[in-house]
């Protein structure tokens, strides 16, 4: 099968591609121009360079494709709406018009996100309702999903979308973020860090996502990710500040996270300043995501290959050797 992969040089993008290399799959990479492409040129058989926001710079991107996984997008927790829907849903609708009828399969990778974080999302399966929750990555990401949805039946191209659960590995902005904040202030838990942090590693997300693209069960459907980890927020971030020496300081109740991440935002948005607490963020802390993944073992045959405590370790030597 010849993929074309979105996002080829993002965290997940860069392990999607050399998996789907190692599995023999013909791997196309797009790219935004200038990007550095060193890490993903010897696991592809050819780089485009696009703007999924240009739609002229996508034109003749299918051809000779089989299937095209779509990551990329802007992912952070802040933001403008407009940065937000310009790359996740407007992008995704000029990819969709320029490869739909071309390509056989169209896999969207989403996010839990899309379900509306904010509320506990504990036990929601994929047939519950999702909800928006003001929050911009997280709505931008829930119109895609309607978007892409909204193009089965029209042509000849099976769609799937997957919702992977908060993605950890070496080089994760669950790592990379948390390791920063411990070294330039302190890092708190929200509501003592009860909640389970509703983790994937990186290589299990890899392998599901590839199960989903292509095993026919997975035309039409959404999926889930989310590994059958037993681990809480105060475990996780205690477990990274061990690396290097920290430990999580103090806790924030869910309400206060939220209200002072609402206000942050409108202040500091609008001048370009990274909030340092965000509702992405206190949604994500504060609460139970641990959304039912069930459905994508049944039909697809996915588990959790890697534990936590294995997941852990390469992590902790990813981190010694890139941020200390």
């Amino acid at each position: 099968m010849k993929i074309l992969v979105t996002g080829a040089t993002g965290f997940i993008g860069l392990n999607l591609c050399r998996e789907l290399s190692k599995r023999d799959f013909a791997v196309t990479a797009l790219v935004l121009p200038g990007e550095d492409v060193s890490e993903i040129e010897d696991h592809v058989v050819r780089i485009l360079y696009g703007d999924i926001t240009n739609p002229p710079s996508l034109e003749g991107i299918s051809e000779d494709i089989d299937a095209v996984f779509h990551l990329a997008a802007r992912v952070t927790d802040w933001g403008s709406p407009k940065a937000f829907y310009s790359t996740i849903l407007e992008g995704t609708r000029n990819l969709l018009e320029e490869c739909s009828g071309k390509v056989s399969r169209f896999l969207y990778v989403s996010s839990m996100a899309a379900c509306g974080l904010g509320r506990h999302l504990e036990d929601l399966t994929e047939k519950d309702e999702a909800l928006k929750s003001g929050v911009p990555y997280n709505d931008a990401k829930l119109d895609a999903e309607r978007l892409v949805q909204s193009y089965r039946g029209k042509v000849k191209t099976s769609y799937t979308i997957v919702r992977p659960a908060n993605v950890t590995g070496p080089g994760s902005v669950w790592v990379r973020d948390i390791i920063e904040r411990y070294r330039g202030l302190f890092v708190p838990l929200i509501d003592k860090g009860k909640y389970s942090a509703s983790l994937i590693y990186i290589d299990n997300l890899v392998d599901g996502i590839i199960l989903a693209g292509t095993m026919d069960i997975a035309k039409g459907k959404t999926y889930f990710l989310l590994d059958d980890w037993s681990v809480t927020w105060k475990q996780y971030v205690t477990d990274l500040g061990s690396i290097i020496e920290r430990k999580p300081f103090g806790s924030i109740s869910f309400k206060t996270a939220w209200t002072i991440g609402a206000v942050l935002e409108k202040i500091l948005t609008p001048l370009h300043i990274r909030p340092p607490v965000t509702r992405l963020a206190a949604g994500v802390m504060g609460r139970n995501n641990d959304v039912n993944a069930s459905l994508a073992r049944k039909e697809l045959g996915w588990n959790t290959k890697v534990s936590y405590e294995d997941a852990m370790e390469t992590i902790r030597l990813w981190v010694l050797e890139n941020m200390v």
